[in-house]
């Protein structure tokens, strides 16, 4: 049952409406009997936990997925999107948050590409014009200084959201759905999408916002409705009471404390004198000008910065997957550059920020995805043990509580934050002395959040040195003992204890040069 309260005594008008949909996959039933409808013009904010069902109603409005049951209008007739093609011709616009670009392909090629698949066949389409003609959705996001002939490979994650969010709005599209769009952008380029936001709900476009972020969803949405296991539990007006704590009370069940700060016992931090990772003027061609600094046992350190500050690029210079100058010293053992298999032998593991694209193996197992990267230590003579696999997978599988239906399930299946997790136990297995970790929480609800910050903190507390690199500043000023502030591809500073605000870290961020000793 839904709690809603209809402005005035007539309903609104409606533009899309989903009545009783069901969607079911093989143990799960992913939205049961989901009612909700969707007004013009209304900036509409879907909200949940990871496995809530957000996903699946968003891929069912794709036309990714058929509903089992249940209906679909659209201006109160019935519709049907047997495809992608069809749900865009009907005028809904979708911007997932995993990347969906060409990386071979230029920007205004990949802006263009779903408008070719409803042409006649074309073979070849100019850069030159896919450019011009792509500029005024690039421009409309404020990148009109991207060359629209500039790769997509060569793009930062934060600059390929973009590039997704032009794509989808370079069409006429009625309603568009927006999956964590600024997850990876900073403060003055999400600042930039919530303008585009509010200007295209001004101008009558429908806007389903899907985010994990709180704070924009109550700034942004005239309504609010929350899944949670399927199922829709509650919309709400933003003029009957909406705030943070109703929205975390119905996400999770239960009132939840989510502005814990993280504070180091008076044990750990006696044990803070001995050096884990040691890096050294490092350096990386176009992308890190200079950085030094030391990591501790039991510490978590956190990096920050704006993009293209060099913090992006950090973690893989460190594990060897860029190349890089400079020295990195796990224990006193240098790492050589260019191969991350020394730097996993000398006690390392690495978790990107691209879930799917690089961390995940998505067509793999649960069990496979957590055993991957030590694979030797479950083949001794070259001979993989099963039973030691199992053994070791149901045991991360429980001991991070990832929620599962099987070791045998594909990854893929899975919910955000129990993806997080089975990459957290892939690098876990290794037995790291070192943990880097690229967006840890990027894209999961504030429960599974709440979560993977507790195994940190655990494992800090056993001895382990963790570099937490993030754009979400209330991450690092809850979890990080120190935070490194990176700049113009420097790093301009490092904070401790109280120092660490987030006014302080964005006073570094901004800042050109180091600021003095």
């Amino acid at each position: 049952m839904t709690e809603a309260t209809p402005r005035g005594d007539t309903p609104a008008a409606t533009v899309l409406t989903l009545r009783n949909v069901t969607k079911r996959f093989p143990g799960v039933v992913a939205m049961d009997d989901v009612s909700i409808d969707f007004r013009p013009g209304e900036v509409h904010a879907v909200i949940g936990e990871n496995g809530a069902g957000k996903s699946t109603m968003m891929n069912v409005l794709a036309g990714v997925l058929q509903a089992d049951a249940g209906t679909i209008e659209m201006d109160g007739a019935t519709v049907r999107f047997p495809s992608p093609l069809a749900s865009q011709a009907a005028g809904i616009g979708i911007v997932f948050q995993e990347l969906s670009l060409c990386p071979n392909l230029t920007v205004g090629e990949n802006v263009l590409l779903p408008a070719l698949g409803r042409r006649p066949p074309v073979s070849y389409l100019a850069s030159k014009r896919a450019g011009r003609a792509a500029a005024p959705a690039l421009a409309r996001l404020g990148m009109s200084d991207l060359d629209p002939e500039t790769p997509v490979a060569r793009l930062s994650v934060a600059q390929q959201q973009l590039v997704e969010i032009a794509r989808a709005i370079s069409r006429d599209v009625r309603i568009l759905v927006l999956d964590e769009p600024n997850s990876a952008l900073s403060p003055r380029e999400s600042a930039r999408l919530f303008d585009v936001v509010r200007q295209l709900s001004r101008e009558g476009v429908t806007v389903i916002y899907v985010s994990h972020h709180l704070d924009e969803v109550l700034d942004l949405a005239d309504r609010v409705s929350v899944m949670r296991d399927g199922r829709l539990v509650a919309t709400r007006d933003r003029g009957e009471g909406l705030d943070v704590d109703w929205m975390v009370a119905k996400m999770v069940g239960r009132a939840m404390d989510t502005a814990t700060p993280y504070a180091l016992s008076a044990e750990a931090r006696r044990q803070l004198g001995e050096t884990a990772l040691e890096v050294r003027v490092l350096s990386v061609p176009g992308a890190i000008r200079e950085a030094t600094f030391t990591l501790h046992s039991g510490e978590i350190l956190g990096v920050a910065g704006l993009p293209d500050s060099g913090k992006d690029v950090l973690a893989e210079a460190i594990f060897g997957i860029v190349p890089r100058q400079g020295t990195v010293e796990i224990g006193g053992i240098r790492l050589a550059p260019g191969r991350p298999t020394h730097s996993i032998n000398a006690g390392m593991s690495f978790i990107p920020a691209d879930r799917r694209g690089a961390g995940a193996l998505l067509s793999m197992s649960v069990e496979q995805n957590v055993v991957a990267a030590a694979l030797k230590r479950f083949a001794p003579g070259g001979l993989l043990r099963r039973r030691r696999i199992r053994s070791a997978a149901e045991d991360y599988v429980r001991r991070l509580d990832a929620r599962i239906a099987r070791l045998g399930q594909a990854i893929a299946t899975l919910s955000g934050g129990n993806q997080q997790k089975i990459i957290l136990a892939r690098g876990l297995v290794t037995g790291p002395r070192v943990l880097m970790l690229h967006e840890p929480t990027r894209g999961i609800d504030v429960g599974a959040k709440a979560e993977i910050y507790a195994i940190l903190r655990e494992l800090a507390a056993d001895g382990m040195a963790i570099l937490m690199i993030s754009s979400e500043l209330p991450e690092l000023v809850m979890n990080a003992g120190r935070v490194m502030v990176m700049a113009n591809r420097v790093v301009t500073g490092t904070l401790s204890g109280e120092e660490i605000t987030e006014e302080a870290v964005m006073s570094l961020a901004t800042r050109a040069e180091p600021r003095a000793a």
